[in-house]
C-alpha cells in the first residue's frame, strides 16, 4: 500500500475553527480513553534520560496528546520536567484544561507555532504525536532538519498505520467516539449538534482517520527522510512499538555526544 499525499479537513486554514476544536476534543477523549501511547513511555524515558533534558515541545498538539497521561509514567518527579504544548491552530480551551489537570507543569504556547519554524524560545526535546503524517516529505525533512539546526533531539510517534486491520480500526474508533460524546469536557451542546443532528464531526472525524493511514510514513520511509538530512552529528532510531494494544511507528533523533555521555557514565 502506497503513502498518498492528501488533505484532511480539520487541519486546513479555512476549516471552521469551532468543528476543529470539536475534532481535536474528541480525538483527545479517545486517546486518553484508550492510552494509546502508553507503551512508549519507557522509550521516552530512555530519550529524556540520554539528552538529560527536563523540558520537552510537543508540536501540533491538538487538543492536548498524551503528555498528561505520558507525564504521569515517567520515573521520577513528573512535576520536574516541564512540557510545552504547541499547535498551528491551538485549541486554547483544551490546553488551558491540560494545564489545570496537570498543575501548571503542562503549559502551552497560546500563538501558532509551525512545526517547521519552532520560535528560539521553545527549548527541549521535541516531541510530535499522531501528526507528522500530514506532511510531505519535503515538509516532514524541513521539521527534522529545524530540529537538528537547533541542536534539539526529536521524537516522531505514530498510531496510524498503512494496513487495512488499522484502517479497519479507524470506523470503530470514530463510532465510539460519537457515542461518548456527552462526557467529552468541556460539555457543549455544539458539539451534540455538530455530532448527532448534523454528523459533521464523526464524518471528519472518520474522513481524517482514513487519510491519516494512508499518509503514514513507514519505518523505512522514515529513515530515507533521515538520509538526506545534514545531520551527521545525530544518531537516529526508527521502527514499531508492539508492545502495547496498538503499534507505535517511531523515529526518535539525538545528538551523538549524548550516547557517548551515556556510554562514559555507564561505565563509571
Amino acid at each position: 500500500m502506497r503513502r498518498v499525499q492528501f488533505i484532511e479537513f480539520h487541519e486546513q486554514p479555512w476549516f471552521p475553527s469551532s468543528l476543529r476544536d470539536g475534532v481535536t476534543d474528541a480525538l483527545q477523549f479517545g486517546f486518553h480513553l484508550i492510552k494509546a501511547y502508553a507503551s512508549i513511555a519507557p522509550r521516552l524515558q530512555s530519550a529524556l534520560d540520554l539528552t538529560r533534558s527536563r523540558s520537552v515541545v510537543d508540536l501540533c498538539s491538538g487538543g492536548g496528546g498524551p503528555w498528561f497521561d505520558l507525564s504521569q509514567k515517567l520515573q521520577g518527579d513528573p512535576s520536574g520536567l516541564h512540557i510545552w504544548l504547541t499547535d498551528k491552530y491551538p485549541n486554547l480551551g483544551a490546553l488551558q484544561n491540560v494545564r489545570a489537570a496537570s498543575g501548571n507543569h503542562i503549559t502551552f504556547y497560546p500563538g501558532p507555532v509551525e512545526a517547521m519554524n519552532v520560535p528560539d524560545e521553545l527549548t527541549g526535546f521535541r516531541t510530535l504525536f499522531t501528526s507528522f503524517h500530514h506532511f510531505a516529505p519535503a515538509e516532514a525533512r524541513a521539521i527534522l532538519q529545524n530540529a537538528v539546526d537547533a541542536g534539539e533531539s526529536i521524537g516522531i510517534f505514530e498510531i496510524a498505520r498503512r494496513a487495512p486491520s488499522t484502517i479497519g480500526l479507524v470506523f470503530a474508533f470514530a463510532l465510539l467516539l460519537s457515542l461518548c460524546t456527552p462526557w467529552i469536557r468541556p460539555f457543549r451542546w455544539s458539539r451534540l449538534f455538530w455530532t448527532y443532528l448534523i454528523p459533521i464531526i464523526p464524518l471528519v472525524l472518520l474522513f481524517d482517520g482514513v487519510v491519516s493511514c494512508l499518509r503514514t510514513y513507514r519505518p523505512q520511509e522514515l529513515r530515507e527522510l533521515v538520509e538526506k538530512l545534514t545531520a551527521n552529528e545525530y544518531q537516529w532510531e526508527s521502527g514499531e512499538d508492539s508492545t502495547g494494544y496498538t503499534p507505535v511507528t517511531y523515529l526518535i533523533g539525538q545528538r551523538r555526544d549524548a550516547h557517548q555521555f551515556d556510554a562514559s557514565t555507564s561505565s563509571l
